[in-house]
């Protein structure tokens, strides 16, 4: 049996290990595969493991042997699930394993917008505090969290999760689109959430009806005093849309995990924007998240050989 994983760095960069997935047959990794390649290293597979790697129809068409498709991850809009499923493929992704992590860093994110951490240490140590006439400054106004308003846009694991160390802030919560159920928060319209929130956080998949529903309209909807918070997909944002509400101050700031395209294109509107913070896709990439999904991607495996598959997505 033939086993590709067509980019695994991001996932295991040297602090993991791929050992176990030797025991199912022959092995063959790449750190990283480009679109040219995939067709030619996936011929021979049997299993597909990949992450951000772009299986398409014409990949899952020529290789014949194809049984199984692993996603390391829980978005599979880089798979074509519609050609896997008319092949009788099944294909199967990590459905949880980042909502600590990814809560974690959405507050991060929000503690930055909120106190300004990184831009006031990295004047200290520029030597500013040192020539400061007064004993304590901040470069930008710190904002209290409590009584605030944060809307979740997709109360899921991870937005309940996210609802939860709001309300230890003693934020106010609301929330639209949900499955979870935390108390002592309301469920509003999407364009009542916009117009109340102060802090607003997504945390729905992206999918071919909400691609870019952040947009002018919505956005216009904000008190010019909020910030828009993603550690979703970056697709859900119309990034065009958001630079000029940013660029016109008609909202506050943005701080951003992802964006349609990563890496980003060289003139993306957002990535030097003052009163927009972006960091690299890595709220999912904490050890003990990576760890989550080396675990049940194995797993993945090991039930579908045993006849018994699990997580699929296509079914």
């Amino acid at each position: 049996m033939n086993i590709i994983i067509t980019d695994g760095f991001t996932l295991n960069p040297g602090d993991l290990s791929w050992k176990a997935f030797e025991t199912f047959g022959n092995l063959q990794y790449h750190n990283r595969t480009l679109p040219i390649e995939t067709i030619e290293r996936c011929m021979e597979a049997n299993i597909i493991i990949t992450n951000k790697t772009i299986i398409n129809a014409d990949t899952i068409h020529t290789a014949d042997r194809l049984e199984l498709i692993l996603v390391t991850a829980t978005g599979y809009n880089n798979v074509d699930i519609a050609a896997a499923k008319k092949r009788g493929i099944p294909v199967c992704n990590v459905p949880t394993y980042g909502t600590y992590s990814v809560a974690q860093h959405t507050f991060a994110l929000l503690l930055q917008l909120s106190n300004h951490v990184g831009i006031n240490a990295a004047s200290v140590a520029a030597g500013q505090w040192q020539k400061a006439t007064d004993w304590c400054y901040s470069l930008q106004p710190v904002i209290e969290l409590k009584d605030k308003t944060l809307g979740i846009i997709g109360l899921g694991k991870i937005g309940r999760q996210v609802a939860l160390i709001a309300q230890a802030f003693g934020m106010k919560v609301i929330y639209n689109r949900g499955k979870e159920i935390v108390a002592n928060t309301v469920e509003v319209s999407q364009h009542q959430l916009f117009m109340q929130s102060d802090f607003i956080s997504l945390h729905c998949p992206l999918t071919s009806d909400n691609k870019d529903f952040v947009n002018k309209e919505l956005l216009g909807l904000a008190k010019p005093t909020a910030f828009l918070i993603n550690t979703s997909r970056g697709g859900l944002i119309n990034e065009k849309d958001l630079s000029q509400l940013l660029q016109q101050n008609k909202i506050a700031g943005a701080a951003l995990d992802v964006l349609t395209n990563e890496p980003p294109e060289k003139n993306n509107p957002l990535t030097a924007l003052p009163n927009c913070i972006i960091t690299p896709h890595n709220a999912w990439i904490s050890a003990e998240a990576r760890g989550r999904i080396m675990d049940t991607t194995f797993q993945n495996l090991q039930a579908f050989l045993t006849k018994r598959p699990q997580n699929i997505v296509n079914t």
